[in-house]
């Protein structure tokens, strides 16, 4: 039997009462993730436990090369079920792993399956969920549904197809699924791939030749993404660059037009650039910017030539850019045009420099504009949540936030959010134990209930 109880990480009677009165049955807001809205009209049958739960999740693939595993058994060509039983095996002994808790909640809300994940049960937890998949109808959809998601957030490039947006809500989903406008791949200007992404950007618009033929493509698009409902956009960064000109800015531009290739100076003016000229396009339409700072990208040089983007080598960056990301915030705050923003920082130790830094650009015109977001990535697991709760609290107002995301490529992420949940509950109900807080639970239950979903529904215009 599995080790997961109903009181998993909630250490009191207080936090139990919390999180199963409270927040337990709430809907889930997914506001940030990489889920492909393609699967998703789709909707098509799963074959076996594998294609839901291992394919394209880079967080389990880390885990498995951290253990030394073959790379054949993670994006090799070994069979599903292969791979599936050298994961088993492999979460078997990572204790306090976020993945070692993740993974054994997933069986058992999507599968029905207690049995303790290790290298013994791998085989009967491959046979039991796939008996499962067979005899039910395990979809996308059910998926989704499932979990009592409301809205899901997808991270889309600014050239995507949105025609697959109108499909979605054509059906009868009982939850929306709705772009996020991310211009990456378009402000990453030392990319190998960036003369093709340009063109791709270039084909649903028109031909660029300079700056403002840029900015004009860029609004073009963000009308299309507001056209299916949009409400966020997503920039990251490893680090805020300083504001340049706009000349300068396109001096960049036409060199890298012209064939050359980008300095690491010219690199940050480019992108120094486009983030403000982004964050002020965005409140001129009143969309969130989920501002994502500290992921050192493809350290990996081998794999990332071997296995492309977003497979796992990724890392925390200790670039320290917190003055540049107070001016950037002032310049547009004195212009009247800082968007809503929620930064996901990725390095702990900048935490409390980012906390405070918000608090000296929120105003009347949201609850919560600047928002401290959740821990992310690297840091979304135990110790990175309570820390992230314990520097909210500290410095900034726990009452207006917006609470958990995915931030994942799985289907099968969304216990991410009972998670947290658990954390929270366990978090607020330690401090009423203790005589730090107010013990009317109405009130502490209400604020519970925002966190976990009604902030992120008023934040989000929704």
């Amino acid at each position: 039997m599995s080790y997961i109880k109903d009181n998993f990480l909630l250490t009191n009677k207080t936090a139990e009462k919390l999180y199963f009165d409270y927040a337990k049955d709430m809907q889930i807001f997914d506001y940030h993730c990489h889920l492909s809205e393609y699967q998703i009209l789709e909707n098509k049958q799963f074959n076996d436990i594998f294609e839901i739960w291992l394919a394209g999740d880079h967080y389990k693939w880390r885990l498995m090369r951290n253990y030394g595993i073959d790379e054949k058994f993670i994006t090799g060509n070994a069979s599903n079920k292969e791979k599936f039983i050298t994961y088993c095996t492999a979460l078997g002994t990572a204790f306090g792993n976020p993945l070692y808790h993740w993974s054994q909640v997933e069986l058992k809300e999507y599968f029905n399956c207690d049995l303790e994940i290790n290298e013994e049960n791998a085989e009967a937890i491959w046979n039991q969920c796939n008996e499962y998949i067979a005899e039910n109808v395990v979809t996308p959809k059910s998926l989704i549904e499932g979990s009592n998601v409301s809205y899901v957030f997808t991270t889309n490039e600014v050239f995507d197809n949105l025609e697959v947006f109108k499909e979605i809500a054509k059906k009868d989903y009982k939850f929306k699924v709705i772009p996020a406008f991310r211009a990456d791949k378009i402000m990453n200007i030392e990319a190998t791939r960036y003369l093709e992404f340009l063109g791709m950007l270039e084909k649903v618009t028109h031909k660029i030749n300079c700056i403002d033929d840029l900015e004009k493509a860029l609004e073009l698009r963000l009308k299309a993404f507001l056209e299916v409902g949009a409400r966020a956009s997503d920039i990251a960064v490893e680090y805020v660059c300083a504001v340049p000109t706009k000349e300068e800015a396109d001096n960049v531009l036409k060199s890298v037009l012209a064939g050359n290739k980008p300095s690491v100076d010219e690199v940050d003016v480019f992108k120094g650039y486009l983030t403000y000229f982004l964050m002020k396009m965005y409140a001129s339409y009143n969309i969130a910017t989920e501002l994502h700072i500290g992921a050192m990208r493809n350290n990996n040089a081998k794999m990332m030539e071997k296995l492309g983007l977003d497979t796992g080598f990724d890392s925390i960056s200790d670039t320290n850019s917190i003055t540049k990301l107070s001016r950037l915030m002032d310049k547009l705050n004195s212009e009247n045009s800082l968007p809503k923003m929620i930064i996901f920082n990725l390095n702990p130790k900048m935490n409390a420099e980012i906390m405070t830094i918000m608090g000296c650009f929120q105003s009347s015109e949201a609850k919560g504009k600047i928002q401290y977001g959740p821990a992310w990535w690297f840091l979304d697991n135990k110790i990175g949540m309570e820390k992230h709760l314990e520097d909210l609290t500290a410095t900034g107002h726990i009452g207006a936030f917006v609470g958990m995301l995915t931030d994942s490529r799985s289907l099968l992420s969304y216990p991410r959010h009972h998670y947290f949940r658990r954390i929270l509950c366990n978090y607020l109900g330690t401090l009423i134990e203790n005589g730090e807080m107010t013990s009317n639970l109405d009130l502490v239950g209400k604020v519970v209930k925002d966190i976990c979903y009604n902030n992120a529904i008023k934040y989000f215009n929704v």
